[in-house]
């Protein structure tokens, strides 16, 4: 009998797509999570709990903005960040959502869109795992539609002053620096808050389902004064946030695959030791049937991720791309954990295995950065050329 196989991404070959150092650094953040937080995840769920003591660590190791330039930042390729999200998120969504946001949304907005001066205070802190930081766009009443945002930012002299509300943020109620979007005179505009500015409050959200061990919250700005110097001058318009969730959404189509992968990982282990009738589950045709229909669902999602990150890469990468590749692997990924959950019976409702926990982590991934029906629209708008956004 032949040995079964421990990663259903050799199904397929990945590895053979990978360079030296590709393979080095997945293999890197694989042996790190290994020892310091696959062991501990589904405590952390169980118990509502986001490890803040692990940051520090994220931070040394090079995660936290790794594939920005400069200010500590690691430089990474895209390939090299987005298989870092996948061994993150094969251990918890959560924990891939924080290296998410601290990276591609609080980071990248200051990287892209502030100034000199700006990049030198919080960027290096953030890399290191110093400072977190939060991304303020979505609203409780302007979810998808964030142009029709109602937090609004009014000049008083030489400051500004902004007031508003907004929610389901990650990382909002632990961050030092929140990345704010605002309605201005001239159109949108993003501004850094501190932790610790009069008028700026953070509520975390309770009783959730789904990213457990994530802080989620909502901002609250009321009558915030700020200077200047706190305004993102680079970014004006709504292309300024979309360019951040752009960077976001692409991680997130590589963790999917991680916790897809993990979700088969842990199918295949009880199926090849857990016996029924005599003889493993995994003998069974239609055991079988579903294993392979998954490990096919696994690896088409990873050759997808993987091909992404070489488009961009290569400066190619364009944003209907990314929302095929995120709409494509999130959805993959949840009937990958539905379907191993059920190998695994009425064990598979307990937090011993991973499928169930990532089955409910991932309605949230479905949902934000762009819920699916976004996605299809978007890739329904660039192969008719005509917005359905609207009616």
């Amino acid at each position: 009998m032949a040995s079964p196989m421990t990663d259903p991404l050799a199904l397929l070959d990945l590895d053979s797509s990978l360079s030296d150092t590709e393979r080095d650094i997945r293999s890197t953040v694989s042996a790190f999570l290994d020892d310091r937080a696959r062991p501990f995840a589904p405590a952390w769920y169980d118990s509502g709990t986001f490890p803040r003591d692990l940051v520090p660590e994220l931070g040394k190791l090079g995660l936290l903005g790794m594939h920005l330039d400069g200010y500590g930042c690691a430089g990474t390729s895209a390939v090299e960040y987005g298989l870092a999200c996948l061994e993150l998120e094969s251990v918890d969504s959560g924990l891939r959502s924080f290296v998410s946001v601290q990276g591609s949304l609080a980071m990248f907005s200051i990287w892209r869109h502030g100034s000199e001066e700006q990049k030198q205070e919080w960027l290096p802190r953030m890399a290191a795992g110093e400072a977190i930081g939060c991304f303020g766009l979505t609203e409780p009443d302007h979810g998808s539609d964030p142009a029709n945002m109602r937090t609004r930012a009014v000049r008083d002299g030489a400051d500004w002053i902004l007031n508003g509300t907004k929610m389901w943020i990650t990382n909002g109620g632990i961050a030092d620096v929140a990345t704010v979007w605002a309605q201005t005179e001239s159109g949108i505009r993003g501004f850094l808050v501190p932790r610790g500015t009069p008028g700026f409050t953070t509520r975390d959200i309770k009783n959730k389902l789904s990213l457990r061990a994530s802080v989620t919250s909502e901002l609250v700005l009321e009558d915030v004064r700020l200077p200047e110097a706190a305004r993102l001058p680079l970014a004006e318009g709504l292309k300024g946030p979309l360019s951040c969730l752009n960077e976001a959404r692409f991680g997130i189509l590589f963790g999917a695959v991680g916790a897809a992968r993990d979700s088969l990982r842990s199918a295949l282990a009880y199926a090849t030791t857990r016996t029924q009738f005599g003889r493993p589950l995994g003998g069974f045709q239609l055991t079988q049937q579903k294993l392979a229909d998954r490990a096919l669902s696994v690896s088409t999602s990873a050759l997808l991720a993987l091909h992404i990150g070489r488009l961009k890469d290569a400066g190619a990468l364009r944003p209907e791309q990314i929302s095929a590749g995120k709409l494509h692997n999130v959805r993959e990924a949840i009937a990958t954990a539905r379907e191993c959950r059920t190998i695994l019976g009425g064990s598979g409702i307990t937090s011993e295995y991973s499928p169930l926990r990532h089955a409910a982590n991932l309605e949230s991934v479905l949902t934000y950065e762009g819920t699916s029906e976004i996605h299809l629209l978007t890739v329904g708008r660039a192969l008719t050329g005509l917005n359905a956004f609207a009616g």
